[in-house]
Order: structure tokens, then sequence, then C-alpha cells
């Protein structure tokens, strides 16, 4: 991405009804980019909106008995709510309804007409209300609509249209995108497309005639058709920041740095959008990231099943940064991400309430009983305060290099480490202990490492939670409410002397009742076993974090002949842990595999050696192999399920 600005998009939205967890994660996502970017004074550009022509739409407004701009400006108003309870800082929402989007809208098809670009044919195949896109026979699937997610039946439509010809541009795009590797993310949805182009690509039909379908933008050249509505919606990202009306600031933002999409709306971002911007003359965006679905424990969401979350209810409930953390923490982008609020409250009050919220508490209280209520000054530094402060700042530099390479949720992993590190180091130097024994400047010296400590991960978290990190950071006598992120790579800019805040409880633990899901019933107490296997719910098999791990180090343990202790890298931190593997393993053959561990499992202490942790192998007989990742192409502390 280019580091003079940062221009991002999220896909604008449909306007037939409410908005859903789908589109919260993509302008939240959307949203900790702009800020980030901001943060490091980058000059940035965030743009959304809603979609508001196409049959969808038209559909919507008729069966509500209203008109189909009526339903627009009764739904637009639900987007830009959720905006700002979600505290959304794009610079601007636009309509596709707006006249300074029709108009370009326009003058595109007009020059693209003259030029013979379009023409008008007759067309004779399959049409998908649902996606509003023509298929030909070979696209379908099983007589079905081929997209992603859809598979609705597909009507048989023979009409007169007008036509792109896109498929001039099918040898350029596939060399487009071979040349440029980064300009469709993830890797796999790269292949997707170029598998989709390779098949061969057709003509666009980019118009509707008015008989059928009224609900659009008028062709310029023709009164009795509109435009087919991606033709329409895809523009937004230009004419938005100026195309054909403010050459200066369209010179200043484009080409956008990152359009964020959902997987489902791939080939339109990526075969039909360049091919446009390749006939129109203009420059090619910089990346096309498309994110997967999020689903309802192992389902779609769907309104049909009823299971649709809105995120309006989630904050009432639990307060906008969790939900934003949430959201950001558990999916890994490119790949579905399961959602349920059993493992939101158990994300919540394992890496909110238990761990940061927990610290801050314990910092603050002794920091006002013991020194005044200031941030005390520290002394000379032991073994474990440097290793302290070498963890924060190794993750604060780990977490920015994953947020440029869209790995958000290894980002917050990594903090999330420092802050258990924080904890294991407090609960190792016992500052309530060495409060009484009377040792002022070692006291003051644990209590400083905490606060830096909470800085650092206040300070890179603060684009994710921005309410909360701001209490977090009043509460350590921060004056600025926004962190300087060159500070943040930097040990000791918390300011000794200054006077911390009164404490309330920053994240209150939520106290989680069984769900429906997770209740007992008879029935199932009935189901014993399957062939012999103990049966458990989904439910249970969410509470195990498996995550990837790269083992760095291994060695015997002296006295254990089938124990080998292994300094494995999480990715978001590095861990020590036993493994009873040593009559099948050599220490010096495990250096550098990739394994699977049990990232949540309660520490323990395994002949005197402490163990966080626990790989995960397979036996039988008395043979043993570790479960492990091929390749390279999955990091440390992926999570595996």
């Amino acid at each position: 991405m280019s580091a003079d600005k940062f221009y991002v998009t999220t896909p604008i939205y449909y306007v037939n009804d409410k908005p859903h967890i789908g589109h919260a994660y993509t302008t939240i996502l959307a949203d900790v980019l702009a800020r980030y970017h901001r943060l490091k004074s980058v000059p940035t550009y965030f743009l959304t909106g809603t979609d508001e022509h196409g049959q969808k739409v038209q559909a919507a407004a008729e069966k509500a008995g209203m008109t189909p701009q009526q339903q627009a400006d009764g739904t637009v108003v639900r987007f830009k709510e959720l905006w700002e309870r979600l505290e959304i800082t794009n610079n601007d929402f636009i309509r596709t309804t707006e006249d300074r989007h029709k108009l370009v809208v326009q003058k595109i098809l007009q020059d693209l007409y003259d030029r013979g670009e379009i023409y008008r044919a007759e067309y004779d195949g399959w049409y998908c209300v649902g996606c509003e896109r023509y298929f030909t026979e070979k696209d379908l699937v099983e007589g079905n609509c081929p997209e992603p997610g859809c598979g609705r039946q597909v009507d048989r439509i023979s009409e007169s249209n007008y036509f792109f010809r896109m498929s001039n541009y099918q040898d350029w795009l596939i060399e487009y995108i071979q040349d440029n590797p980064t300009f469709i993310q993830p890797d796999f949805r790269r292949n997707e497309t170029l598998g989709f182009l390779r098949k061969g690509l057709n003509d666009l039909c980019i118009s509707r005639p008015k008989s059928r379908m009224s609900w659009g933008i008028d062709l310029p050249f023709d009164d009795d058709y509109v435009t087919y509505v991606w033709f329409d919606a895809l523009v937004n990202y230009i004419s938005a920041v100026g195309y054909l009306a403010d050459d200066e600031m369209f010179a200043k933002w484009w080409p956008t740095s990152c359009h964020l999409i959902g997987k489902d709306i791939l080939t339109t971002h990526t075969v039909y959008w360049p091919t446009m911007l390749k006939a129109m003359g203009v420059p090619m965006p910089e990346s096309v990231f498309a994110h997967g679905w999020w689903l309802v424990g192992r389902d779609k969401m769907s309104k049909t099943t009823g299971n649709v979350v809105n995120p309006m209810e989630m904050v009432d409930r639990y307060g906008v940064d969790p939900f934003r953390y949430f959201l950001m923490a558990e999916m890994s982008l490119g790949q579905d991400a399961s959602f349920t609020e059993e493992a939101f409250v158990r994300r919540y009050n394992a890496d909110l309430a238990n761990d940061l919220g927990n610290i801050l508490s314990r910092v603050v209280k002794l920091i006002h009983a013991n020194c005044g209520g200031k941030v005390p000054q520290p002394g000379e530094f032991g073994p474990d305060e440097k290793l302290l402060s070498e963890t924060a700042l190794a993750a604060a530099g780990k977490a920015m290099e994953q947020v440029e390479s869209m790995r958000i949720d290894l980002g917050l992993a990594s903090l999330a480490g420092v802050v258990r590190e924080a904890n294991r180091y407090l609960e190792r130097r016992e500052p309530w202990k060495v409060a009484k024994q009377g040792s002022p400047e070692e006291l003051a010296t644990i209590l400083y490492c905490c606060a830096e400590t909470l800085r650092i991960v206040s300070g890179m978290v603060y684009p994710v939670m921005p309410g909360k990190m701001a209490e977090l950071r009043a509460c350590l006598g921060l004056q600025e409410e926004e962190p300087a992120f060159g500070d943040l790579l930097e040990w000791g800019k918390l300011t000794p002397g200054s006077a911390v805040g009164k404490l309330r409880p920053l994240f209150p633990r939520i106290k989680q009742e069984a769900s429906a899901q997770e209740k007992p019933t008879k029935a199932k107490a009935k189901q014993k076993t399957t062939e012999g296997v103990a049966q458990i719910e989904f439910t249970d098999f969410e509470r195990v974090e498996l995550r990837t791990a790269t083992i760095l180090e291994a060695e015997r343990i002296e006295g254990a002949d089938k124990l080998l202790k292994l300094q494995i890298d999480l990715g978001c931190e590095k861990r020590q842990i036993v493994a009873g593997i040593a009559k099948f393993y050599d220490p010096e053959i495990l250096v550098g595999k990739n394994i699977v561990v049990v990232a949540n499992l309660k520490p323990a202490k395994i002949r005197g050696v402490e163990s966080n942790g626990m790989l995960l192998a397979a036996s039988a007989g008395k043979a043993l192999k570790l479960v492990s990742v091929d390749g390279d192409e999955v990091a440390p502390g992926a999570r595996v399920g």
C-alpha cells in the first residue's frame, strides 16, 4: 500500500433490509484500519455508503407498499444510526441515489457507448433475481445460480439489452493479476479469480429494460433502459472522491489503497470493476481484500432460518468496544468465523475482564495505596523487568506488522499475550508482599513496569476499542486521549509523578448462563457414546482454543525419561510447554516443526517445570506422531478448528 496516503472503502450496502453483523464487521474493520493510519499521521480517507438501486430494492419497496426511494430513505437511516453507535469514523457516506453519483455514472456510460465499448444485442439466457446477474447455461450449478451462498433458482429471459465488451479485457486482466500479486488478497482468492477468467469471459449486460425493472439510473443514450445495479454501484468508489467532478480531490485519493469486500462479491470487484476501469482509462485499485463470512455456530446466517445477528442488540447488551474487539480478534481475515453469544462472553471474560481489566485494577489500587496515587519512579531493572519490557515492545512491533499484513486477529493475540505475561510477572514479583516488606524502590519498579506495559498495550489496541482504551489511558494519568504511535515502540514514556485516575471497572465480568443449546436434556443425557466415543456439544468444542505453533527449542528434563521441555512461538508470544514425547522424538529434530497446541489450557507444573499449554499428538499402539501443519503459509498463532 502507498505510504503517503490511505484510502479505504467498504462495499456499499443494499437498502432492502436492516444491517446485520456482516455489515458491521466490514465497516468496523475499515474503521480500525483508518484509525490506525491516522494515528501514524498518514492522510486517510474512509468511504462507506448504500447501494439503493436494483431489483431487490424495488421488490422490498413493493412488499412494503411504498416507492423505492421511500424504501431507501427509510432504510439508510438504520445504517447511519448503527455506524454512529459503533463509533465509525468514515469521512464520507455515499448514496447511489445522490445526483453527484448518478451524473458520474451517466457520463461514464455515454463515453463508453460513444467509443464502442457498449453495444446493443439480443440476450437469451438465465437470470438470478437475488444476485441481479445473468448466467450462461455452463455457468449454472445443478441448474441454479452458481454464486457462493446463493444457489437460488434462475429464470429464463429473452430480451434486448446493452452490453459492455468485457471479454476484450480477459487476457489483459489475467496478466495484470499475475504481475501484481497483492492486487487480490488473500492469495487463494486471487487463484479463484484466475480460475474464473480462464474459463472464458463473456461480455457484461449493463442494462435492464424499464418494462421489467424501472428502479435505476437511466441510460443516457436510451431512456427505455436503466443501468445494471453493479455497473452503477461500483462507480461509487470513484464518484465519491471527485472523478469527473473534482480533479484535485481525485488525484489526491485515487487509487484506493484497499477495497474491503465479502467473499461473495469477489467476481464483481476483481473482474467487472478492473475491466470497467481499464476501459475508462482509470488506474487500478492497489488491493481488493475479500474476507470470509460470519457463521452462527456452523451455519451461514440466513433470514430464512432466523439466525441473523443484530449488532445493535449486541452493543446494547455488552457495549460497543467489547463487540468491536470480539469481531476483530475472532476472525482470521480471509477465513469464515463462527459467532455465538457464548463464544463472545468467553473471549470477553478471558481477554478483557480476567486479563486486561484485572491487571489494571490491581496496579492502580496498589499505586493509590502505596505511591500517593502517582506513577512511581522506577529503580534498577532485573531480569523479570527486562523480559517484560522486551516482550511488550516486541509485541507492539509485531502488532503493527500484523495490521499492515491484514492479520489484525494475530496482532490482538500478540497484545493479549503481553497482558498475560504482565499478569504472570505480577504473580512472580508479588508487589503486595513487597509493599509489606518495606522495599519502596522495588515496589515502584514493579508497578511502573506494569503501568508502562498497559500504556503500550492500550495505545496499540486504541483503534479497535477507542472508548475503553481512552478510559484506560486516563486512568494511567496520560493527558492525551489518542496515543502517538511512535511512542509505542519505546519504553519509558510514562511520566513518573503523573496522577493516576479514579478506578472503576473497565470490563466487569459477565456471568454466563447456559443457553438453550448448552442446557442438558434427558434425551442428550441418554446419548452417552457413539462407537465407544463420548459425545460433546459443539459449544463444548468451542471452549478449546487450538492454535498453530512453531517449536523454537527442545530439551530433555533431567530425571524424567518421557518428558521434553519445549519453547514454542505462538505468534502472539513465546511459551514453554512440557510434553511426554521423549521416547518418540529426539529434541534436535523437533526444532522448526509446526505443531498444534491447546492454547487456553491452565498452566501446570510437571515434575517441577511449568507447562503453559499442551501439544496434540496421535497414537496407535506403540507409535506416536505429532499433529502438525504442512507448509509455511499458516503463521504461528493461527486458529485451528
